[in-house]
């Protein structure tokens, strides 16, 4: 007989997290895990859901990819005209979710939300392959189109427009750094008795590292 989804369960048992133990620094505590992420070969440790919400409150999310962080924050990138985009120009707070599954870990991310330099945009989008700095181009992220032909018909153009020369960044592609004020680190434990550290960020620049229940 095949379980119901009300079945499906799994006890975690590879770690714990104590305060003891812990950095008393987010950045580095969470430099420490992803290093392990990397270490594990997991399947694209810097795949992050990115939360957003419309002023009416109205949410939304979706998978991003985490490009660069360190103690300003977590930078991705996309186009500022996407739906993302255009929800955190009108409300600029996120929510990241990091789930490293095969490690029994989730980091949880709240904060502010601004665009990076143009430098940085520059750098990193100098740093894609031409078809993706193409790509940048072809879509206009998150609107309708007619069909997939159209789409690809485009980028034709743009790799024969662009063949023998530079592609230069779209003024409304860019990247976006998620400022933390709250990081929560959850390593899952027998039970359902998992560790729940919440760092809070206190108005001198220090951090608070409290636990949660769970």
């Amino acid at each position: 007989m095949n379980p119901t989804i009300a079945d499906l369960r799994k006890d975690y048992t590879l770690q714990d997290l104590s305060e003891t133990e812990v950095n008393p620094n987010p950045f580095m505590q969470f430099k420490q895990w992803f290093d392990q992420a990397l270490a594990a070969q997991l399947p694209e440790p810097n795949a992050m859901t990115l939360a957003t919400a419309m002023p009416d409150g109205k949410p939304s999310a979706r998978m991003v990819l985490l490009k660069n962080f360190d103690e300003r924050g977590f930078v991705f990138f996309t186009n500022y005209n996407s739906r993302k985009g255009q929800e955190l120009a009108e409300n600029p707070q996120a929510a990241l979710v990091f789930w490293w599954a095969e490690l029994e870990r989730q980091v949880r991310i709240t904060g502010q939300v601004e665009k990076v330099s143009e430098a940085e945009s520059d750098q990193y989008f100098y740093s894609r392959p031409e078809n993706s700095r193409l790509g940048a181009w072809a879509s206009n992220q998150s609107e309708v189109i007619e069909s997939r032909e159209v789409l690809e018909q485009r980028l034709q153009e743009l790799q024969d427009k662009y063949e023998t020369q530079d592609i230069p960044r779209p003024v409304n592609w860019g990247g976006l750094r998620v400022i933390p004020v709250e990081v929560e680190f959850w390593q899952g434990r027998p039970s359902r008795l998992h560790d729940r550290l919440l760092y809070t960020r206190l108005d001198n620049g220090n951090w608070k590292i409290e636990r949660l229940s769970p």
